[in-house]
């Protein structure tokens, strides 16, 4: 008997695999022993139930819990990898499923994973199932999970927040608009109690609610709620967690992680966060990761400068210089972090490989000026000092800077060179006859003579940029410096010579503005074309060498 209910309950697993009909997976069910549900299948690890979950048949899931109704145990059984069919369901995003299971059994969403011990709305964070998890947020917190009234619950609040932040998916805590998990609760708790009447009230406000949040979506105005609800639970959470912290022992902090949330806040440059922790204990200044590289390091390393002005500023300069002095474990000191480069560092989202190499040498040459002489020769384990550890790192992003500098100066120059030869042609090729209006034609040879004398600048600028020697130094302020003066010398020429073809149209047409004003407007499109491309290049080049400096020399938390 125990074989042939084997052989059935095989049969059905290659039912679900295959996708047949659910009529007959149903035949094949009916014909099983009630209690052969409960049997696992045969080197599978599974439940008829979790099977069904894993190939997503709901007729099938609905008909097996309605047979186990009455049998708990038979629900929360796990399957090999320590899942409950719900914990699968809630993975895999299957919400009709987890409706099912739940209006059947509610107490379903309180078993947690075999070993992990994890709540289903925790699992289904970790798996990215966003809506499942906030269907589950609410229906957990209305059944009192999600609490701070013991240790256990306040341990199963903090797993939630804690993955949330770590996913990005903090805003699963807001309501969704129109509150379908609201009503979805609603339903799973009291079905079959609304009268149809209340119910055709129901479907009219959440169709007038759906219209209204069509129409907010459409101006992003749902967009900015979010995130400012979820701004505004980041600061409470953060303002609940430093209440806390501050009245945990060393030992509570240690087991909390507390510590490693610091670092971990530092490389993702959570500037909010590491200050309020300072602020509430300026201890945490010398927490380390498993490299033994305190906050200050990792914020050189991963390239935040809002951090690291905390300690540019000078009161945290008097108070703690000695963390300038500090190795990691491969006795790199905080200027060796500014010579490494990390794939997580924001420099990779500077425009151009000339002004990532610029912004580079910034971080080196400001952290240089914090560090004692013997910081500034000493060597790492593998025998590098900072710059020798700087220009190893870094020398294919200079090869790219070269590389960049030489194909914009020579694209500029191309263009350069076109307008001295126009503008050149033009000085001995006068408009109009000699009825021409003299004011005009003064007009006319002042700008040409302007354009022709600017591009000719640019041109030799550009000039000097190919014939540079490139060393690293050149990328900090002389080779920016000089593809500034180039660009902005070039787009001068270009609007000047864009005054005298005008003033050369007009005098020809004897100032017919009808004429000459839609034939000027065309004329300037290419050229308005060159500027939209070129001109990001020239406000990045003078913001980048000449704005003000990445660090905030007065910047300081609460202390």
């Amino acid at each position: 008997m125990a074989d042939c209910q084997d052989a059935m309950l095989s049969s059905l697993y290659d039912a679900m695999r295959d996708g047949n009909l659910d009529e007959t997976i149903i035949r094949i069910i009916e014909s099983l022993d009630p209690e052969a549900l409960k049997l696992k299948i045969s080197d599978k690890g599974k439940t008829a139930l979790h099977t069904a979950v894993t190939y997503g048949h709901e007729r099938i899931v609905e008909e097996l819990v309605n047979r186990m109704s009455n049998d708990h145990e038979s629900l929360a059984m796990y399957d090999s990898d320590g899942y409950t069919a719900l914990n699968l369901a809630a993975v895999l995003g299957k919400w009709r499923m987890v409706k099912c299971m739940l209006r059947i059994d509610f107490d379903l969403i309180s078993i947690r994973h075999s070993r992990e011990k994890d709540l289903p709305v925790v699992m289904a964070i970790d798996f990215g199932q966003i809506e499942m998890a906030r269907n589950l947020y609410y229906l957990a917190a209305n059944k009192g999970l999600i609490s701070q009234n013991d240790n256990q619950e306040i341990q199963d609040c903090a797993t939630l927040f804690t993955r949330a932040i770590y996913t990005g998916t903090l805003g699963m805590r807001i309501p969704p608009v129109p509150p379908t998990s609201s009503e979805t609760r609603l339903n799973i708790l009291n079905e079959g109690q609304c009268q149809r009447n209340q119910k055709d009230q129901n479907i009219i406000s959440v169709l007038s609610r759906s219209c209204a949040v069509g129409v907010l979506n459409f101006f992003g105005i749902m967009q900015l709620y979010e995130m400012k609800k979820i701004h505004d639970q980041y600061n409470e959470l953060l303002s609940l967690m430093c209440k806390v912290i501050s009245k945990s022992t060393t030992q509570q902090l240690l087991d909390g992680l507390v510590y490693s949330a610091i670092c971990r806040a530092t490389e993702n440059g959570i500037f909010e966060f590491v200050s309020k922790m300072l602020e509430v204990d300026q201890q945490f200044i010398w927490a380390r990761d498993g490299y033994e590289r305190n906050i200050f390091m990792l914020a050189v390393l991963h390239r935040h400068e809002k951090i690291f002005s905390i300690l540019y500023s000078r009161d945290m300069m008097m108070k703690y210089n000695s963390l300038t002095c500090l190795l990691d474990v491969n006795k790199n000191n905080i200027l060796h972090m500014a010579g490494m480069m990390e794939h997580s560092t924001r420099v990779n989202q500077i425009p151009g490989a000339a002004l990532q190499m610029q912004r580079e040498l910034q971080w080196f040459k400001e952290v240089e000026r914090l560090v004692h002489h013997k910081q500034k020769e000493s060597t790492n384990e593998n025998g590098f000092t900072p710059r020798q550890l700087f220009t190893k790192n870094h020398e294919n992003m200079m090869k790219e800077g070269e590389k960049w500098m030489k194909d914009t100066a020579t694209s500029c120059m191309v263009v350069g060179i076109l307008i001295v030869t126009i503008m050149f042609q033009v000085a001995f090729t006068l408009p109009g006859d000699n009825n021409r209006d003299s004011g005009l034609f003064r007009v006319f040879m002042i700008f040409d003579a302007l354009s022709f004398f600017l591009s000719s600048t640019s041109v030799l600028i550009f000039l000097g940029i190919l014939t540079s020697r490139y060393t690293e130094d050149d990328f900090l302020k002389n080779l920016p410096r000089q593809m500034i003066i180039g660009l902005f010398t070039l787009f001068c020429s270009i609007a000047t010579m864009m005054i005298t073809f005008a003033s050369a149209l007009l005098i020809i047409l004897n100032e017919q503005l009808r004429i000459s004003i839609p034939l000027i407007c065309l004329g300037g499109v290419p050229i308005f074309f060159f500027l939209w491309i070129q001109f990001p290049i020239l406000k990045d080049m003078i913001i980048s060498t000449y704005g003000p400096s990445i660090f905030d020399r007065k910047m300081k938390p609460k202390l």
